[in-house]
């Protein structure tokens, strides 16, 4: 079932309690891009060098825990959405290996890492990516048409949403008739219809004012609950919230910092 609001996932660990869960882990992953033409390799017979390649990430390691909001740091081009994508699955990496809720995608079939995708990672973009036909209703229920998911238990599963993020009266209005804030929630109930371990948040308020940033920062704090949240963000408002903040620079982890609670 869809995750219920409380009043924010900051607790005291002690000695007695169970260790977090790694709901996803990234060994000694990289990202590589080549630039421009390759010459090929009659060309590089020919003393012609290699097209130049672009490493997005070099050699990152990283575990991300469940009940805590993970913030990733730095400036553009540092790799930020590059291992955004690679955690959720969007994208494989050229080196290492991901594990995803203990699977790693590059071994499956297009079709099953779609699927393992959609039951395990809630993904909010910046510019919220709503299709501007539907309801706020119908966007927060698509995953759930993926998933073969009854009319009627999408239907209710994405009026509850809807209602925790506090549009339980907008729920029949389309994007074009919501504000920006109103717009990312109904993104981010989009995020959790399918209840996944991992939520994944790009710029989640870059297009938002600073109160309704906060307003949305406020919901990824409840939904850190029992959930492994990742926000990345150059907004310092965004990574105040983080339980931990990892900061990249040009593709490698430069520095690793979780937050005394």
């Amino acid at each position: 079932m869809p995750p219920q609001p409380t009043s924010g996932h900051k607790q005291t660990t002690t000695d007695t309690e169970e260790p977090s869960t790694v709901v996803v882990r990234a060994d000694s992953v990289s990202m590589i891009y080549t630039r421009g033409d390759d010459p090929g390799p009659i060309g590089r017979a020919l003393g012609r060098s290699k097209a130049p390649q672009v490493y997005a990430l070099s050699d990152v390691s990283i575990d991300i825990h469940s009940s805590a909001i993970t913030g990733l740091a730095g400036p553009s081009g540092s790799g930020k959405s590059t291992l955004l994508h690679i955690l959720a699955g969007l994208e494989l990496p050229t080196e290492g290996r991901v594990l995803l809720n203990e699977q790693n995608p590059a071994t499956l079939s297009t079709r099953a890492r779609t699927r393992l995708r959609l039951e395990t990672v809630g993904i909010v973009f910046q510019h919220f990516h709503l299709l501007e036909s539907l309801s706020a209703r119908a966007n927060v229920a698509l995953p759930l048409v993926e998933l073969g998911v009854s009319r009627r238990q999408r239907k209710q599963r994405a009026t509850e949403l809807l209602e925790q993020v506090g549009l339980g009266d907008r729920v029949s209005h389309r994007p074009g008739e919501l504000s920006g804030g109103e717009q990312q929630r109904v993104a981010i109930a989009r995020a959790l219809v399918t209840d996944p371990g991992l939520v994944i948040a790009d710029e989640p308020t870059g297009e938002l004012d600073t109160e309704t940033g906060k307003q949305v920062l406020e919901i990824f704090d409840r939904v850190a609950t029992d959930r492994a949240v990742v926000v990345a963000s150059h907004d310092q408002q965004t990574l105040d919230v983080a339980d931990r903040v990892v900061q990249l620079h040009d593709g490698t982890i430069a520095s690793d910092t979780t937050r005394d609670l």
